[in-house]
């Protein structure tokens, strides 16, 4: 798993990741225990509103894929750039995993007030796994969908289904 570094508060937080694993989070006493700027963090002169999140098909077999789609809009008064992020988590499996993972991104332009439709393909490399056997494998189960502007700004979750 590579890890992915943020931005710490002090250097008492260091080393502190997005990607960490449920088990491994850590609380500071004297310091806000999340990070001063989240993976993913951006600034614009705009504001973006995330909707209509789509996961197609929402049922799909071990080696299958589906498309995730959400509409990205502008409702500020200025133009500007937004990166989509793609994050998903396996909510169970027979090793930990990351409660958030990036698997993609796209970086969009929009007017004020134009909306535009995003799209990420899903298959089984985005949703497998190393085993207890050290075998990259894809399990059945449910996945979480997150989509949003940074690690800790997520707009839209939905949910893939993986069967066997």
């Amino acid at each position: 798993m590579v890890k992915t570094r943020i931005s710490p508060r002090s250097v008492g937080q260091i080393p502190y990741y997005y990607n960490h694993k449920p088990s491994s989070k850590h609380n500071y006493v004297d310091v806000p225990d999340s990070p001063l700027f989240c993976f993913g963090h951006g600034l614009s002169y705009t504001k973006f509103e995330y909707s209509d999140i789509k996961v197609n098909p929402a049922e799909i077999p071990v080696n299958g894929s589906s498309t995730i789609s959400v509409r990205v809009k502008n409702t500020g008064d200025v133009e500007g750039d937004e990166v989509v992020q793609l994050y998903i988590r396996d909510m169970i499996s027979s090793v930990t995993t990351p409660v958030k993972s990036l698997k993609g991104f796209k970086r969009i332009q929009l007017k004020p007030q134009e909306s535009q439709v995003v799209t990420f393909e899903i298959n089984d490399e985005h949703l497998s796994l190393w085993d207890k056997k050290m075998n990259r494998v894809v399990e059945p189960g449910s996945f979480k969908i997150m989509i949003g502007s940074s690690s800790d700004d997520i707009r839209q979750t939905g949910f893939l289904h993986v069967v066997k």
